[in-house]
């Protein structure tokens, strides 16, 4: 009779782990990791000394501002702020019946339970990118700066 509760107890524990997710799980559910948007490493990557304006466009897309320096050379700025919010949640349920039999007499175990996890996260991320043109309208510099909070 012990082992019937022992393989009991060791099943009900087994069902009750399956349905449940850590709240690293449920973020990771949710999170956009979106390869298209604005990056500094897409702009480590992409963007070089000499390069067009129409190349820069591509790869970056359209710029917040445009505005001119005290030569009159074009710089683009890209200014990106994001917000990201993330929700998730989930419960479990568990009702199980296992009965087990020992020569003549009827044993079960019977067991209930629920349970529920979830996680909330707000993070924001900040990133300025700034590119500079020649007279001849070719990149001659680009800085940025990306900070998360």
């Amino acid at each position: 009779m012990k082992r019937h509760w022992t393989i009991a107890t060791v099943l009900v524990g087994i069902a009750a782990l399956a349905g449940c997710q850590t709240a690293a799980e449920h973020k990771a559910q949710v999170q956009d990791s979106s390869t298209d948007r604005v990056s500094v490493g897409k702009v480590q990557r992409e963007i070089r000394v000499g390069m067009s304006g129409a190349e820069v466009a591509q790869v970056l897309g359209s710029p917040n501002i445009v505005t001119t320096d005290e030569e009159r050379r074009e710089v683009w700025i890209y200014d990106k702020l994001a917000t990201d919010r993330v929700y998730s949640t989930s419960s479990g349920g568990l009702s199980a019946l296992i009965l087990g039999f020992g020569g003549s007499v009827a044993g079960g175990v019977g067991a209930s339970g629920s349970s529920s996890t979830g996680a909330a996260s707000t993070s924001q991320r900040a990133l300025t990118v700034i590119i500079k043109f020649d007279k001849e309208k070719m990149v001659r510099d680009f800085a940025y700066h990306q900070s998360a909070f």
